[in-house]
């Protein structure tokens, strides 16, 4: 079978309309946010673990969901605190009197979509248990390894001027996630519509779900298929080089973090209906996926003021570099 004959063509049209009625459905429940809808689909598409770093109340908890409920998929939400365990979130073995051997109860991350809330409210110890899972979907416990259902995807939020009770994420945690994005404050005539539609509980939205599972999980096949001209390559490639020459920044952006500006520039195209990417695709994702891989040499009085120096800086590079034509 020749290489032609053993990849099928990438349905791209097809899959637009579908990622069209998804930010659809989702946009009847977050007004205003086209941006931060693109950025979600981003991220699932791309099969990648998303955290909204972002103040409270501003909808990243109602974003989780309503992505869930729009894709037919299973949705648990952890409040994570100081004194969460990782059995908490994993699962525990107990002891069954009938069976009479220990039995594995499987925790709130054996769903499609787990919402990690305030996930640097967790000890290390806990946060550290989410590494294995996100890397590899699977879970290892007393020599046992599961599978998580697919899609799986970690949606985590945090709060980024709250400094009391927390445990900053390590920089390995942080590669995990693909992208890194915040909500920010809904313009004024959407949050009239909000104040005039809406509650304060996520659960009481009625959403129906408009792609299933089986959809998500083919389209998410696709993204690696999707073509990147190798003067793209070489462009990801220089953007990266210049940020491990930044003396601002302790360290560079990783290989990881090279591949992952790929792969999310691919899904980034294949949403568009293109089989494809173009530096387009490539700038829409760049901050979202480096800028949470990237730290200052120097302290900052808060997370959103590092943010937005370390998205100054990348700036810079990304308009010091010339686009590919």
């Amino acid at each position: 079978m020749s290489m032609s004959e053993s990849v099928k063509p990438i349905p791209a049209p097809k899959i637009k309309n579908t990622v069209d009625l998804l930010k659809s459905n989702i946009g009847q429940v977050i007004k205003g946010k086209d941006d931060v809808i693109d950025q979600v689909i981003i991220c699932l598409l791309a099969s990648g673990h998303l955290l909204i770093e972002d103040l409270p109340g501003l909808g990243k908890t109602t974003m989780a969901y309503c992505l869930a409920r729009s894709i037919d998929c299973s949705f648990s939400r952890v409040q994570f605190t100081s004194d969460l365990l990782p059995s908490d979130v994993i699962g525990v073995s107990v002891y069954d009197e009938q069976v009479k051997e220990f039995v594995f109860k499987r925790g709130p991350i054996f769903s499609n979509i787990l919402l990690a809330d305030e996930i640097n409210r967790t000890t290390p110890k806990t946060q550290s248990a989410l590494l294995e899972v996100m890397d590899r979907s699977k879970v290892s416990v007393d020599g046992q390894t599961y599978a998580v259902a697919l899609p799986f995807m970690v949606f985590a939020t945090q709060n980024p001027v709250d400094f009391e009770g927390t445990f900053p994420l390590p920089e390995s945690q942080m590669d995990r996630f693909l992208i890194r994005m915040q909500m920010g404050y809904p313009e004024y005539d959407k949050e009239l519509v909000v104040l005039q539609n809406s509650t304060l509980r996520y659960d009481s939205i009625r959403l129906e779900p408009v792609i299933t599972r089986k959809e998500i999980q083919e389209m998410q096949q696709f993204v690696s298929q999707v073509y990147v001209e190798e003067s793209l390559l070489h462009y990801i490639l220089k953007i990266v080089t210049a940020t491990r020459q930044e003396n601002e920044f302790r360290a560079g952006v990783s290989t990881r973090g090279s591949l992952s500006l790929k792969l999310a520039a691919q899904a980034a195209a294949l949403a568009e209906g293109r089989n494809f990417v173009i530096p387009e695709d490539i700038a829409k994702v760049i901050l979202p996926v480096f800028s949470h891989r990237l730290g200052l040499r120097r302290q900052t009085s808060d997370k959103l003021e590092e943010r937005e120096i370390v998205n100054g800086i990348l700036r810079k590079i990304i308009d010091s570099v010339a686009i590919p034509v």
